[in-house]
């Protein structure tokens, strides 16, 4: 090859990704979701074919509100409370990122949500670390190799989050790199969720904090200077903090932006969910751009797969047709989400001096 391959999905596909932000109960293939349904006795789905159920989640959820957004998840996560269930989703979910190139995953769910029919939050734990290890065992056997850990997600309605931040602690050495909070920002600040940040942090452990998507800089300004976290999940309001008067070079950023760059704290961005959840009004107006050409630390990530109908290299040709990026660009992104995992650092320096740039540099010629 004498120059970059074309950008297009199948060369896409082909490039190295990493994903910070996926939710497990967002991600099902719909045959599954149909199957388990099945399987379980769940009769409330509001479809009984593949195609019509994946085109129902995918029109509920672009209703432009978080909170509409988020009522989907009652019918995936009614069919994930079981072992079989569990492993099943957990593993499905392994060789799909696999087989789109993904070779580094940080998956999240709410064990809390999990609990229906018996399962303890160790149990839900463990069924869906066991189903994520059978993912990844499959998937290199496919060609696909990925390493895939996972986040636990407390709900910031609910009063559970200092015991999941135990539970995150408990399993760091088995499969578990970190802890979130997630659901509906408007009523939930992060700082209602003190005291198992102050665990988390006691602990030396990695967190992340969904901030400033439905709501704005407040969220943003909560989840660092009061709760600490490492990483932004989304963190699109950061441009309530950015004035652009003219030309991007020229723009103004006041406190809370400027330490969000300065201190190269990864902005979790989800292009097609922010669209669809109202937190931006369409794709070319997205911030992205704005954000990367400010040199914020800007990751490309899927958030709901299943909601959005999308994939991580769906998600790049967007931005590629969107804002006109190049190898080079996509390759800064997926290495900016590198840098920013919660997995140690040599693991993180092996997967970008072995296999994210030599990747790259195949498509680039």
């Amino acid at each position: 090859m004498t120059g970059p391959m074309p950008l297009d999905l199948a060369s896409i596909r082909r490039a190295p990704k990493a994903l910070l932000h996926d939710h497990l109960d967002g991600g099902l293939r719909p045959a599954t979701v149909l199957e388990l349904a099945t399987e379980c006795g769940y009769d409330a789905l509001p479809a009984d074919n593949v195609e019509a159920l994946g085109r129902w989640f995918r029109e509920a959820a672009d209703s432009g509100s978080l909170e509409r957004y988020l009522e989907t998840f009652e019918h995936t996560v009614a069919v994930m409370q079981t072992a079989d269930g569990l492993r099943r989703v957990a593993r499905e979910c392994a060789q799909d990122l696999a087989a789109d190139g993904v070779v580094y995953a940080e998956v999240r769910f709410a064990p809390e949500q999990h609990l229906e029919r018996g399962l303890t939050l160790d149990e839900v734990v463990e069924h869906t670390l066991a189903g994520f290890r059978q993912g990844q065992e499959l998937a290199a056997e496919e060609g696909n190799p990925i390493v895939v850990t996972c986040l636990l997600t407390a709900m910031r309605h609910a009063a559970r989050s200092r015991e999941i931040a135990e539970l995150a602690v408990r399993f760091r050495e088995r499969g578990v790199c970190g802890f979130d909070i997630a659901g509906a920002e408007a009523g939930y600040p992060p700082t209602r969720h003190l005291d198992a940040f102050e665990y988390l942090r006691a602990n030396h452990s990695h967190f992340t904090i969904h901030a400033g998507e439905a709501f704005g800089l407040p969220s943003i300004h909560e989840a660092l200077a009061f709760c600490g976290c490492d990483r932004l999940g989304h963190g699109v309001r950061i441009t309530d903090d950015i004035n652009v008067p003219g030309a991007v070079e020229d723009a103004q950023l006041g406190v809370v932006a400027n330490y969000v760059r300065d201190k190269r704290i990864p902005l979790e961005l989800c292009p097609s969910s922010n669209v669809q959840t109202g937190a931006v009004p369409s794709l070319d107006k997205h911030p992205f751009d704005l954000l990367a050409r400010l040199r914020f630390r800007v990751t490309v990530n899927t958030d709901n797969r299943l909601m959005s109908d999308t994939t991580m290299s769906g998600e790049m040709l967007k931005l590629v047709d969107t804002f006109g990026y190049g190898w080079s660009d996509l390759e800064r992104f997926t290495i900016n989400a590198m840098k920013s995992a919660f997995i140690p650092f040599p693991e993180r320096l092996r997967i970008i001096d072995d296999i994210i740039k030599p990747g790259y540099a195949v498509l680039l010629g």
